[in-house]
């Protein structure tokens, strides 16, 4: 697995969590990386990206203002900071990597993919 994602859980509604995604052989190092959630029966969603040095980054309308998606390139990890969760977050998460440096918003601009990681919004 090139892509390692944790720090799913079960939160109240209101909490705050942070995701972490360790690139442990540095495959997206130089590339723009995203996270994305799907809930069983829907299409997996966009949730953030970030460009390759973390100077541009976007978000989903729904997450923005709540969401911060962020990186440490010295550690090879990808961090997304949850807050004002809400039970609409409910989902898995996955971290990918991207074919590019740049920041990239469409699931098929990514070829790299964790193994997902489950959170739980309780209202």
């Amino acid at each position: 697995v090139q892509l390692q994602a944790s720090g799913g859980g079960l939160v109240q509604a209101g909490g705050s969590l942070r995701l972490s995604c360790a690139d442990s052989r540095r495959t997206s190092s130089n590339n723009g990386m995203g996270w994305f959630r799907q809930i069983t029966g829907k299409e997996r969603e966009f949730v953030a990206a970030i460009d390759w040095n973390g100077g541009r980054t976007d978000y989903s309308d729904s997450v923005k203002g709540r969401f911060t998606i962020s990186r440490d390139r010295a550690k090879n990890t990808l961090y997304l900071q949850m807050n004002s969760l809400k039970s609409e977050d409910t989902a898995v998460y996955y971290c990918a990597g991207a074919r590019s440096s740049f920041l990239v918003t469409s699931r098929n601009q990514y070829n790299k993919w964790g193994q997902g990681t489950l959170v739980t919004v309780s209202s």
